[in-house]
């Protein structure tokens, strides 16, 4: 369930608290990376793009760079998407490494085939079967981008907007976005603010607040993209992972939940022990056939809406180790099955097939045509709550 809490309280908290570069004027922007800190000694391979070749208006907003940082590790948001564009963290050697694909401008994003690279997707993140859903009586029709279904609120949703920004320091920027009535079909006026803080043990924390004038689905997350190896550095597959769920969701050929969760045990979906994300694709398995590879709903093991560990995962080459915690019931895990070399990273090089991978906290998908399904239903007068971490250390 999501954690609801009165606003009052909610304004205490905030107080404490997918293509490249196509033309001369971006490759230069490619050519030209400059480390955010201009210390190219200390990450020699490690880069952000210029904050001053990254931006552009977005609908008459400007979008650009930020840059968080601690004595480890630096993070680059833009507010294009409220989305991730690096993530800088030593490996075992000590050398900087990019775990976090991205691109080098804001144009580059716009254009991606793969649009969800990076974002903070909503209001309703994954799938709503036909985009349709019926709530207080009334059915609502959102807008179709994949297989006749709704994915992460349509070609509209959080991921293509220029978001309001306040930066407290090196370490915390706040992200503010209303979503009008009507947009991508949604009933209500939705205030979401999002805060990434960049936290002194190497965690990247993402809090999320929300309210309404109207009832609404309601379903955010972070739709960042890792590679522990480093940005293009080959197959995710050998990546161990670790999921701590007995349960996923068996979906339809267009990655729609059939039903109620089933258990893991005796599938490909197993990973209660860490094995490597490439161990079982190849067997013979229908559900790995519908979605490419893993692109499912982990229900997690979790109890309650406190902030808990339930996944793992380490990379190979660079023995960079993340830990993801959450106070979300599920998690998704994309493997990268349909990235094919069409967009070029940061480092002037293609996101090829399985070179990236998602993990996504979040309520189950389809939530809104499900009632035995953790309700993602916001109302008036309730303050939607997320907090989830990616927390990263190294494994030598």
């Amino acid at each position: 369930m999501h954690k609801l809490v009165l606003p009052a309280v909610v304004a205490a908290l905030v107080s404490l608290n997918s293509c490249g570069p196509t033309n001369k004027t971006e490759q230069k922007a490619t050519d030209s990376l400059a480390v955010a800190t201009g210390d190219t000694t200390a990450m020699p391979s490690a880069k952000f793009p210029d904050p001053a070749s990254f931006g552009s208006d977005v609908n008459g907003k400007k979008a650009t760079l930020f840059v968080l940082k601690n004595k480890d590790m630096q993070v680059g948001i833009t507010n294009y998407g409220a989305r991730i564009v690096g993530i800088l963290v030593p490996d075992k050697t000590g050398k900087q490494t990019d775990v976090a694909p991205g691109f080098s401008t804001v144009s580059a994003y716009q254009k991606a085939a793969e649009p969800f690279f990076g974002p903070i997707v909503g209001r309703f993140g994954n799938r709503i079967a036909n985009g349709k859903f019926t709530l207080d009586g009334k059915t609502y029709q959102t807008e179709l981008n994949n297989n006749g279904n709704t994915l992460h609120s349509g070609p509209g949703g959080f991921h293509s907007h220029v978001w309001d920004t306040q930066q407290t320091g090196d370490k915390t920027l706040e992200l503010t976005y209303v979503s009008k009535e009507g947009e991508g079909g949604f009933p209500g006026t939705v205030t979401t603010t999002v805060t990434y803080t960049l936290t002194d043990d190497n965690g990247l924390k993402i809090d999320y607040s929300a309210t309404t004038d109207k009832a609404t689905p309601y379903n955010p997350t972070s739709h960042g993209f890792f590679n522990l190896n480093g940005e293009a550095s080959g197959t995710v597959n050998n990546h161990v992972l670790m999921i701590d769920a007995d349960r996923y969701s068996v979906v339809d050929k267009g990655l729609i939940p059939q039903g109620e969760p089933v258990s893991v045990a005796g599938t490909p979906f197993d990973f209660r022990t860490p094995k490597a994300v490439g161990a079982r694709l190849d067997e013979k398995n229908e559900q790995l056939t519908f979605g490419g590879g893993y692109d499912h709903n982990w229900v997690l093991n979790k109890k309650g809406t406190g902030l808990a560990k339930v996944v793992e995962i380490t990379g190979d080459k660079s023995g960079i180790k993340m830990d993801v915690l959450t106070t979300e019931p599920a998690m998704q895990f994309y493997g990268g099955n349909f990235f094919k070399g069409a967009d070029t990273g940061k480092y002037g090089k293609p996101i090829n097939y399985r070179e990236a991978f998602a993990l996504e906290a979040q309520h189950y998908p389809d939530s809104p045509n499900h009632p035995t399904y953790p309700t993602t239903i916001l109302k008036p007068g309730q303050t939607y709550k997320q907090t989830t971490e990616y927390r990263f250390s190294v494994v030598k």
